[in-house]
């Protein structure tokens, strides 16, 4: 299988970021009018965590502020796995399954590179075509 910058490389690039300080309210609706499932959360070009729609709606039942008065940097994960643009794509499975998350962030150095899901994983197997899932179940 190839490599996490080859999947990176043919997303498309990700826009989808949000600032810490922006409400929970605002974010939702960036990310419906994106349709993503995720914010990544930036401050100053540096990655601080992402956002998700599951962040949102497993926190909002113990908040009792209105979305709309909770910033970003409440809700939001900070710590992800982290892979290499070079760690292949079973590297990244194994990580989402060791650590049981559907995102990990990709870095190169100390440089943010961006963020791989469970879906791009997915989409980059099914692309693929002629798939032995026996194959990947051993690599895992």
């Amino acid at each position: 299988m190839e490599r996490i910058a080859d999947v990176l490389a043919r997303k498309y690039p990700q826009f989808n970021t949000v600032v810490p300080q922006c409400l929970v309210s605002d974010a939702l609706y960036q990310m419906c009018c994106e349709n993503v499932d995720y914010l990544i959360v930036m401050e100053e070009e540096k990655f601080l965590g992402i956002i998700t729609d599951h962040d949102i709606a497993s926190r909002v039942l113990f908040d009792d502020r209105p979305l709309n008065r909770i910033p970003v940097k409440d809700f939001m994960s900070k710590t992800l796995p982290v892979v290499t643009a070079d760690n292949s794509i079973e590297y990244s499975m194994q990580v989402m399954e060791r650590y049981q998350v559907k995102h990990v962030a990709v870095f190169d150095q100390f440089e943010f590179r961006g963020i791989i899901s469970s879906q791009d994983v997915m989409q980059e197997v099914l692309n693929k075509g002629n798939v032995d899932f026996e194959e990947m179940k051993d690599a895992c």
